[in-house]
């Protein structure tokens, strides 16, 4: 970590974060209301990154409990950084591996929204097993949303877009509300991912599934 993200971290640590390992160790599930200190929807951001968006659509949705996913620490502490100057208070960021915390942290039908926004496209061939999406895992996600809860996703690489639609898709529990492409969530900014991608004249891939 750099002296910004050190201080950020060693400021904010207590307040807003999370370590999944300890969470996990002490042998019970999030309970949201605890944590935040009070009761909202709850949403989960999977690879909230360097923060910077976390913090201005947890501004833009001062009504929702964001639980921040993030495995690589100097974003976690970034993302500290983004919350202290945006001000928000609605945030918790937890370390640790998206798959798992849904699995073991996360109670079935507890989440109104997951966000997966920008996750890494493995674009080699060789790397494609390493992508987040698939079948599976939009199972899981469908299990842990509330009736008519949301699971957002977006990409600027084309070949994961489709088979983020392709995995999501078979899945029962789950609906697509639109004719194959989602519009573009008003809350969410043009993230530096996007931008680079818009820079490279990549297009912007956005789904929106339902849970029945």
């Amino acid at each position: 970590m750099n002296q910004v993200q050190r201080k950020a971290f060693d400021t904010y640590a207590e307040r807003w974060y999370l370590e999944g390992d300890d969470v996990a160790a002490a042998g019970q599930q999030l309970d949201a209301a605890a944590l935040f200190g009070r009761k909202a929807p709850l949403v989960i951001e999977i690879g909230s990154g360097m923060g910077e968006s976390t913090a201005a659509m947890a501004a833009a949705r001062p009504d929702i409990n964001l639980l921040a996913v993030e495995v690589y620490k100097p974003g976690v502490a970034q993302t500290m950084h983004h919350l202290a100057k945006t001000g928000v208070e609605n945030v918790r960021i937890l370390r640790a591996d998206a798959a798992a915390v849904l699995t073991q942290l996360v109670p079935e039908q507890s989440v109104d929204e997951v966000w997966l926004f920008f996750p890494d496209p493995w674009p080699k061939t060789r790397h494609h097993k390493r992508r987040l999406v698939t079948e599976d895992f939009a199972e899981l996600v469908a299990s842990r949303l509330r009736k008519g809860g949301v699971f957002r996703l977006a990409t600027d690489w084309e070949p994961y877009a489709e088979q983020m639609l392709a995995a999501c898709t078979p899945v029962k529990a789950l609906r697509n509300p639109h004719a194959g492409w989602a519009p573009r969530p008003e809350f969410r900014p043009r993230t530096r991912f996007e931008r680079r991608g818009l820079n490279e004249g990549r297009q912007i891939w956005d789904l929106e599934f339902i849970r029945r």
